[in-house]
Parts: structure tokens; C-alpha cells; sequence
């Protein structure tokens, strides 16, 4: 049986749409932000294992690209170079979500919003970014290449698969300490999930790869458009999971207030952009 549910403006209202604007403003800038945290760690990772074994390459908007010779690479060369990034992403993604969990899911503000993106992003820049990877047979796909892969490439595909999979389940997971994250009452009642799911999962997610694939131009990456997409592997089962849970507002311990556009964190959002695209516009030779 669903919750009653209980009585509301009309979603229609211009107080809701207010509200849900200032939702989906403060959802895309902690898209956002944590998407160039997490990226920047990953590729510098890459760069600095690269300038340790001696690999030449450049680092431009389209990602960190080598340009040694394939028959010049060694086993500890690839392992290092191509799996310091998704190591420290992973205790990057582990320890966000343990501090959100332990320290910020019963206070107000985004921070706690904030930490689970860093922990959504680092999800899928482990687990589906090594799907997209396996598919272009690129970046992370060459650790279990080399790894697993004498037998083929049948290995590292399986793997690939797997972890696509495993993000799926992850996403399901994901749906009570994302309601938990969520401050504003309103767009936690049962009957208004529709709106949390569009304001502040997929609307985040479509503009944020939008804002992000127009910063790359025109550098931008079948690769790119890929991790864009295997993020759906886990929003997809997140905003099922937000609108079947019979979390309630009541269960959100956190006492209600206004919500506001978080102004200084949307305009370091937008700044971060222009950072990344100043500072990597013109590639960045390494060796």
C-alpha cells in the first residue's frame, strides 16, 4: 500500500516551480563540481605515473593522450599508468559516501549533496567508465587487458559487463541515502517524486554532460560521450528506486527551511568549467 499523500501546492504552482528550479540549479552544480573533481584526479594521476615511467603524451580537453609505441609499453608501465586514477577515484568515491553516511545524512545544506555526486561520479568512473573503456578498447579497458587478456580480449569484456552490472545494482542502492541528501520536504512527498526525479537526477545529469560535452569542443571524445551515457546505468535505477521507496518526508530527520540557489557554488561550478577549459584548451605536452 502507498503512503497517503498528503496535502500540497500544486506542482503547477509558481511556488513549486520556484522551488524545484532552486533544486535543479543546486542538483547541476554538485553534478558538476564533482564531475571536474573527480576527472582532474583520474587524468592527473595518469600524467604524473606517465612522467614516472618516462611516457610521453599531452594532456588537452579530450583527456591525456601517449603517444609511445605500442610494442614499447611494459606490463608494470600499463598497470601504473592506467590504474593509479581509478585506485584513488575509488577511495575518493568510498570515502565521500562514508563521510556522507556517517557525518553529513542527518544536517542541512549540500554538502552532503555535494559528497554523494563525488561518490555517483567516482561510481562511474570506475564501474561503467570501464564498460565505456572496453567498448573503445581504451584507458582503464588495458589494466584487465593485460591482466586477464591472454585468451583474448573475452576477459576483460566479461569484466566490463560485469561492472556495468554491478553500477546497476549500486543505483537501486543509492535511492534512500538520496532522499536522505534532500532538504526541502516538499519534493520528498510520495506524490511529488516525478518532480524529484526530473529536477534533480535527470535534469542535472542532461544539462551537466550537455555543459560539459560544449566545454570539450572541439576535442570532445566518442570515449567521452560514452562515460556521459554509462552514468544512466546508475541515475536509470536511482530514480526508480527515489519513486517505489516509501521514504517519506517524515523520515528525513532534518528539520525543513527555504530552499535557496546556492549562488557562490553554481558560480564555482561554472568557473571550474572555464578553469578547465582555459587551462587545457591548448594541449599540455608531458614526457
Amino acid at each position: 500500500m502507498q503512503p497517503t499523500p498528503s496535502a500540497a501546492p500544486p506542482a503547477t504552482s509558481p511556488s513549486a516551480r520556484g522551488k524545484f528550479t532552486k533544486l535543479f540549479l543546486n542538483a547541476t552544480a554538485c553534478y558538476l563540481l564533482a564531475w571536474l573533481v573527480v576527472n582532474f584526479i583520474g587524468q592527473a594521476a595518469q600524467v604524473v605515473m606517465a612522467r614516472r615511467a618516462y611516457v610521453p603524451g599531452r594532456w588537452d580537453l579530450g583527456g591525456v593522450r601517449f603517444v609511445l609505441a605500442e610494442g614499447a609499453w611494459r606490463r608494470d608501465m600499463v598497470l601504473a599508468v592506467y590504474g593509479l586514477g581509478p585506485a584513488l577515484v575509488l577511495a575518493l568515491g568510498v570515502g565521500a559516501f562514508g563521510w556522507f553516511w556517517l557525518r553529513q545524512r542527518q544536517r542541512r545544506g549540500l554538502v552532503k549533496l555535494l559528497l554523494l555526486w563525488l561518490a555517483f561520479h567516482a561510481t562511474n568512473h570506475v564501474l561503467g567508465g570501464l564498460l565505456a573503456d572496453t567498448v573503445t578498447h581504451s584507458s582503464s579497458w588495458y589494466v584487465p587487458n593485460w591482466l586477464v587478456g591472454a585468451g583474448g580480449t573475452w576477459p576483460s569484456m566479461a569484466l566490463g559487463l560485469l561492472f556495468g552490472l554491478g553500477q546497476v545494482v549500486l543505483g537501486f542502492l543509492a535511492a534512500v541515502p538520496f532522499l536522505l541528501a534532500q532538504d526541502s520536504h516538499t519534493i520528498l512527498r510520495f506524490e511529488r517524486r516525478p518532480q524529484l526525479v526530473v529536477y534533480t537526477i535527470a535534469g542535472p545529469w542532461l544539462v551537466g554532460s550537455l555543459l560539459l560535452a560544449l566545454s570539450k569542443l572541439p576535442h570532445l571524445s566518442v570515449n567521452e560521450g560514452f562515460h556521459y551515457a554509462t552514468m544512466t546505468l546508475l541515475l536509470v535505477p536511482l530514480a526508480l528506486g527515489c519513486q517505489q521507496e516509501f521514504f517519506n518526508e517524515n523520515d528525513n530527520e532534518v528539520l525543513p527551511y527555504p530552499t535557496h540557489v546556492a549562488w557562490g557554488l553554481v558560480g564555482l561550478a561554472l568557473l571550474g568549467l572555464l578553469a578547465w577549459r582555459l587551462a587545457l584548451g591548448a594541449p599540455v605536452a608531458f614526457r
